[in-house]
């Protein structure tokens, strides 16, 4: 059969002539097309060059021997997908057959080889690596996907919030009505932020794409801090909390702002599966080089079953019986991985059934408290500019939120002009010179990223704030914007507290 260039491409590596010759002669008859090599050093230039689909590899090198060169492929990353069916003389020993499956190999034959058997294996090996390649592409679509959803959940979001913000602001002697009214919809929008969030965590959980932002903390400062995040839950469900930490400093090396989740999603754990009037008590202590968080609530409480499983991620441990089960099963997932990243565990325990739950972080602490450092002393801050004087440019094609948007800046003093795609905001710029642009990424004519750099060359433009005001809120979408000239990136929806704060920020810097 004639190999065509569409079919599979094997790398046949031997140092013998005649098996070389012997093997390809079978490969080609089957329809592969095959190129050769006769040592470990060519067939690893071949493998970069060529990227072939299957690698047919002779233990026996006179060079690099065949388990070396198998880990060298499988360790690379232009050439880590590239299957490798290893070979030796029948008169190895099994244990090389393991070194060669230890080394990556896909799998392993002895010689001599029936043609069939060698044909069989090769294309066995492919259909896998077919199958793979094909749950690899699924994933990244699932990636993007994910991406995409959450921004298209989180435009209509962001002025549904911030017009009940506004009209808060607008009225503020208005009935307990509808101040409670207005306190639903901010609180279940919140919920949804919390849940798309949540989405975009399981993309990252699953491609290990969690990247830490390191440094010594404090941790009963952050503890407090997460008691922050979770009161609204917790008082919502009319839940007693204890709060016992120790007088003294318990330090860690970690990320602050992670660790804030994993306290929150805890107490909101407990919160949750836990019966209004309910108790829930935080407590930290060292213990030995360790400092202990924990969460214990009495709660609905879960089997030894569940409890094997419930770190799992889309795991649901039941629910509450006077409420729906809600979430996604992602909260505690989560918890596990970034409790992992910071070198520590959890563990939960319970005593069955409706009798709570504890849940237990233990983080490995530093050895020392770190000394002060003078950079951290903030000189005498500057009088505020007046907040009027700021001229703020708000770039969004989706009108309503433009509108929402400029309304709550307008609401502060500011001077709010608006555009709603990338040509009218370059043209606006030019024309305004604006202290700051809040510009969103997906425009219709031009992304916000080419908006920004454009804006970026012009000299008179060199002191404005660049701030990306968007629903693509993963880290990829973060350091593309600060990469094309942003100031900072906000993802929506954002209140009017982070605006003002944003813009003051900023404009302090200038």
């Amino acid at each position: 059969m004639k190999a065509s260039p569409l079919d599979p491409v094997i790398l046949n590596v031997d140092d013998t002539d005649a098996a070389r010759y012997a093997k390809t002669r079978i490969l080609q008859r089957a329809g592969f097309r095959v190129i050769e090599a006769g040592s470990g050093a060519q067939a690893l230039e071949l493998a970069r060059e060529q990227t072939p689909d299957l690698v047919l590899l002779d233990t026996k090198l006179p060079d690099i021997n065949g388990f070396e060169v198998c880990r060298k492929i499988k360790q690379s990353p232009d050439t880590s997908m590239v299957l490798v069916l290893q070979t030796s003389a029948s008169y190895l020993s099994s244990p090389d057959k393991v070194r060669a499956l230890d080394s990556g190999a896909d799998n392993y034959l002895f010689e001599p080889i029936e043609p069939e058997e060698l044909v069989a294996n090769v294309r066995a090996l492919l259909r896998l690596g077919r199958v793979e390649r094909e749950l690899r592409d699924m994933d990244r679509r699932k990636d993007e996907f994910l991406a995409i959803l959450a921004h298209e959940l989180r435009n209509p979001l962001g002025p549904i919030r911030n017009a009940v913000e506004l009209l808060r602001s607008l009225d503020p002697h208005s009935s307990p009505a509808q101040e409670n009214a207005r306190r639903v919809i901010l609180r279940q929008t919140d919920h949804m932020v919390r849940l798309v969030d949540d989405l975009l965590d399981v993309s990252r959980i699953s491609q290990g794409k969690i990247a830490l932002r390191r440094a010594p903390i404090e941790l009963c400062g952050l503890l407090k801090s997460a008691v922050e995040t979770a009161d609204p839950n917790i008082a919502a469900r009319q839940h007693i909390l204890a709060v016992k930490l120790p007088d003294h400093d318990i330090w860690v090396d970690g990320d602050s702002v992670r660790l804030t989740q994993v306290v929150g999603n805890l107490l909101n754990n407990a919160a949750k599966f836990t019966a209004p009037g309910g108790r829930i008590a935080l407590t930290a202590c060292l213990e030995g080089t360790e400092a202990a968080i924990r969460v214990t609530d009495n709660g609905i409480g879960i089997t030894q079953e569940q409890a094997e499983h419930i770190f799992d991620l889309f795991a649901q441990a039941g629910h509450s019986p006077d409420r729906v089960q809600d979430g996604l099963g992602i909260g505690l997932s989560l918890v596990r991985t970034l409790v992992n990243l910071h070198g520590g565990e959890v563990r939960v325990h319970s005593e069955g059934p409706g009798l709570g739950s504890t849940f237990e972080v233990r983080l490995p602490t530093l050895a020392t408290t770190p000394a002060a450092d003078a950079t951290d002393c903030d000189p005498a801050a500057a009088p505020d500019r007046p907040a009027n004087t700021y001229r703020i440019l708000v770039v969004d094609d989706n009108v309503d939120s433009a509108e929402i948007v400029s309304a709550l800046l307008q609401f502060a003093g500011h001077e709010v002009h608006m555009a709603h795609d990338g040509a009218g905001a370059i043209e606006a710029a030019l024309r305004l010179k604006p202290d700051v642009v809040f510009l969103d990424i997906g425009l219709p004519d031009m992304s916000g990223v080419d908006v920004a750099a454009t804006l970026r060359g012009y000299p008179e433009l060199a002191k404005t704030v660049l701030i990306a005001l968007t629903g693509y809120g993963q880290d990829k979408d973060r350091m593309g914007a600060m990469a094309a000239g942003f100031n900072h990136h906000l993802t929506k929806p954002v209140n009017m507290e982070t605006l003002n704060d944003t813009v003051r920020t900023f404009m302090k810097r200038q």
